[in-house]
């Protein structure tokens, strides 16, 4: 038990999670918080972050900083308040995400900018903003993490059209390697969580409308990702068990695009 425990263990790591209080985001942080971790979760909705501190709160240690981490403005408040409580960060998660659809004639620009602006935009100027927090933390052993919530789809071509969700989860993917090579020698590593089907908002109107049976058909596994699929994967990522890896996008897909 206590090998394990000191290989998979984050508890008293101080966790940040970007999009945390619904979906991935919730049970990534839940998982943190029964890990024993410090973890602050943020999103632009104040009513959700407080039912989502209050659902966690008896697991362990759990605050909430509404923002927008999309303007700028919101990014300096959640690092200014953050400050308050931490002031070295750990672990940085960005998973904050927005997924826009539209036949390619009738694509806006409006919806393309807004998936830009919080997938790939946000998630570059937080890591910039917060390095010194996480470098303040960072030991050659057991480095600070980044961990950016990408996508299959990054991977694997869907059927929907989702032009600006599609490649900018491959931007990130990419931008995240970029980030191992230039932040390994100051012992801050960066890996992508790359989600398959998962019951999310996002998710929630396909299922009812495919059905489970249909969405789950064509992957190996026969089932969606869980709660521990996000949470575990996470928590490994963060752990000492996966001090050594950097530049790496893990899929947690069940099989889908890993296996077509």
């Amino acid at each position: 038990m206590d090998y394990l425990h000191d290989l998979f263990g984050v508890a008293g790591k101080a966790v940040l999670v970007t999009g945390g209080s619904r979906g991935i985001g919730l049970a990534i942080a839940e998982g943190f918080v029964k890990s024993g971790a410090r973890v602050t979760i943020c999103s632009r909705d104040a009513a959700s972050c407080n039912a989502a501190v209050e659902q966690l709160r008896p697991f362990g240690s759990i605050a909430a900083i509404p923002c927008n981490v999309a303007s700028a403005e919101g990014r300096r408040e959640l690092f200014e308040q953050l400050q308050r409580s931490e002031h070295k960060l750990d672990v940085l998660i960005n998973n904050a995400g927005s997924l826009w659809a539209a036949p390619l004639a009738e694509y806006p620009e409006s919806g393309w900018d807004k998936v830009y602006d919080l997938n790939v935009k946000a998630t570059f100027f937080l890591i910039q903003q917060f390095l010194p927090a996480l470098e303040a933390a960072a030991k050659p052993d057991d480095p600070a993490r980044i961990i950016n919530v990408g996508s299959i789809n990054a991977i694997s071509i869907p059927a929907h059209e989702t032009y600006a969700y599609v490649s900018s989860k491959a931007a990130l993917h990419q931008l995240t390697r970029h980030l191992a090579s230039q932040l390994a020698p100051r012992h801050v590593t960066a890996n992508v969580l790359a989600p398959g089907l998962y019951p999310s908002k996002m998710q929630t109107a396909m299922i009812e409308r495919q059905g489970l049976d249909s969405m789950v058909a064509p992957i190996p596994l026969k089932r969606l990702a869980n709660t521990a699929d996000m949470a575990g994967t996470a928590i490994f990522l963060a752990s000492k068990a996966g001090a050594y890896l950097t530049g790496a996008v893990v899929p947690v897909d069940g099989g889908l695009a890993t296996t077509r």
